[in-house]
């Protein structure tokens, strides 16, 4: 078999296997900005195990088998169902999601050193977007060590032999896109949020490394996405002119789309 069929296999393995731990820390970050991250499943048990509980299965033991009180039964008489053991967002879901994402980059990357960078990014951008989707919110400890992980994982990258990539046009990336972010969040606020603006430093860094037409490409599609989505909602009257939607996953889709575009001209 082809090497580049066998690292991509590889790459969908270890996708599906971190996406199995995406739903927990999406559930505890899924929180309003003023909340403390959530520290127990939704039938109220401690998340327990490895890093304090944030590594895991999105499923609680004590929940398996517990029954709980729903509404009448047809003849009226009370029912009563089991409570369901896993929470959060479908892990099955979420982990093909990142399994597909993952068997993308390595296809278009190849036998590069900047793969192993894009395989280590990819969760964290899935968990983002879940999360944003699930309480429009981009939570600063997310955001910032993007950028900051981007840019350590593609300097390490840019010293290794058969690299494709640019390390300072990475950083000036980020730089220009947060900048550009930033702007936008100033003209329009309720458009663009400053979350939005934290994670362009991450996404610049990473589309900046195959070079600004790269950049362009994937904030284009960023924002080309977000707006598809915004007019079915209006189209399908489920959502007006005012109305806020999650902008974060549409920048993330449009940034994957770029890096795939960029990772394959290379």
């Amino acid at each position: 078999m082809d090497p580049v069929l066998w690292l991509t296999a590889v790459a969908a393995a270890w996708g599906a296997a971190v996406g199995v731990l995406v739903p927990r820390a999406a559930h505890r970050f899924s929180v309003e900005p003023d909340e403390a991250w959530r520290d127990r499943c939704p039938g109220g048990h401690a998340l327990t195990g490895v890093a304090g509980g944030w590594l895991g299965p999105a499923r609680c033991a004590e929940c398996a088998g517990r029954t709980v009180p729903a509404a009448s039964g047809a003849a009226g008489r009370p029912a009563r169902l089991a409570a369901a053991a896993s929470y959060g967002p479908r892990t099955p879901l979420v982990s093909l999601t990142t399994a597909l994402v993952c068997a993308g980059l390595a296809l278009t990357t190849g036998i590069r050193p900047e793969l192993g960078a894009w395989l280590l990014l990819a969760p964290l951008g899935v968990l983002l977007a879940v999360v944003d989707f699930g309480v429009q919110r981009l939570p600063d400890v997310l955001t910032l060590p993007l950028a900051g992980l981007a840019l350590a994982l593609l300097g390490a990258a840019a010293v290794l032999p058969e690299h494709a990539g640019n390390w300072p046009t990475a950083l000036f990336g980020a730089l220009a896109l947060g900048c550009a972010y930033f702007l936008l969040f100033l003209v329009n606020p309720n458009g663009m949020g400053f979350g939005d603006v934290k994670l362009a430093l991450g996404l610049g860094a990473v589309l900046g490394w195959y070079g600004w037409g790269t950049v362009v490409l994937g904030t284009f599609a960023g924002f080309l996405f977000g707006g598809l989505y915004g007019l079915g909602l209006v189209l399908a009257r489920r959502a007006g002119r005012r109305t806020s939607i999650p902008f974060g996953p549409f920048l993330i889709a449009g940034a994957y789309l770029g890096l795939l575009m960029g990772a394959y001209a290379a």
